[in-house]
């Protein structure tokens, strides 16, 4: 559905986009995860031609967004990072001027403009001046924008920054709705969280770089992470060394440990040495393998960094 080969974009000497190259496949929610400055914003104006690639190409469902910009638009919607909303309007007659642009008109405007504040849950704030919407509400108008006009491809550039939580899962559970309707979706985040919740697989940017893409399962197989173990108590590292065998312990000090396992299984096991041999334990703790630590092995830094 989307195909994005060998993408470069640069602002003078800096390199926003340095070659990347991806597809989304239809009714995928595909993420770009990565910090502030990674790229993933350019990508996105590149993808919905507001942005001229330096070189690469770009086709939306076969058309080149180059060469056929205006046909792709009509099957795109565009939810950007920042809130574009007229303040002074409502909601309702937001919702009309950015239909309008999509051709929508009369009893069919209308009818969007109705779906999509039903689909967020502001039909009755719908005619308040959008001056007067707390910043979760503006966000989800802000979604109902790029959706009114049922685009086939969305867009999404960090449409829950800075908003509740509460707002941020009805966000969530309307993406999830939109893919499950068939829409293609490029959702870009530098949220740990909803990239693992939310997307079917998952490009890790930064720099400019694409460094893998993959399910969550696949990044985690990829970089050979393992279940990471902590356990506390009152012990010393003198006493729980000569139990480890050929464990692979990732630290120990006195009166914690912390262990990696390939296998989940192997806890059990491993666990069962401890116990028999006097060692007093408080907690245990298990960390699967996540998108911080995969992150973090591929580029060198934490994504908050």
């Amino acid at each position: 559905m989307i195909e994005v080969q060998e993408l470069w974009k640069t602002f003078g000497e800096i390199t926003a986009v340095g070659g990347i190259s991806f597809h989304v496949d239809e009714g995928e929610i595909f993420g770009l995860l990565g910090p502030n400055g990674a790229g993933k914003t350019t990508t996105i104006s590149v993808l919905c031609g507001l942005l001229n690639a330096d070189s690469g190409t770009v086709r939306i469902a076969g058309l080149d967004i180059k060469k056929q910009n205006r046909q792709a638009r009509k099957i795109l919607g565009v939810i950007p990072q920042e809130i574009a909303l007229y303040e002074e309007l409502s909601g309702r007659d937001n919702l009309r001027f950015w239909g309008s642009l999509y051709g929508l008109s009369g009893r069919e405007l209308r009818a969007a403009i109705d779906r999509v504040l039903d689909l967020v849950d502001l039909t009755e704030r719908g005619d308040d001046p959008v001056r007067e919407y707390s910043g979760g509400m503006k966000r989800r108008i802000n979604l109902c924008a790029g959706l009114i006009h049922q685009p086939k491809i969305v867009l999404l550039d960090e449409p829950t920054l800075g908003i509740d939580p509460q707002a941020r899962i009805k966000i969530l559970d309307i993406v999830r709705e939109e893919a499950a309707r068939g829409k293609t979706i490029i959702y870009t985040t530098h949220y740990l969280e909803e990239a693992e919740s939310l997307c079917d697989r998952i490009a890790i940017i930064d720099k400019g770089e694409i460094h893998a893409i993959g399910t969550l399962e696949e990044l985690t197989r990829l970089v050979g992470e393992e279940t990471l173990v902590t356990i506390r108590g009152d012990f010393t590292a003198a006493q729980v060394k000569p139990l480890l065998g050929r464990v692979n312990f990732d630290h120990l000090e006195e009166g914690c440990l912390r262990v990696k396992i390939a296998d989940r299984g192997e806890i059990g096991g491993f666990l069962g040495r401890l116990f028999p041999a006097g060692i007093n334990i408080d907690t245990v703790s298990i960390r699967e393998p996540n998108l911080q630590s995969v992150f973090l092995k591929l580029t060198g830094r934490e994504l908050r960094d």
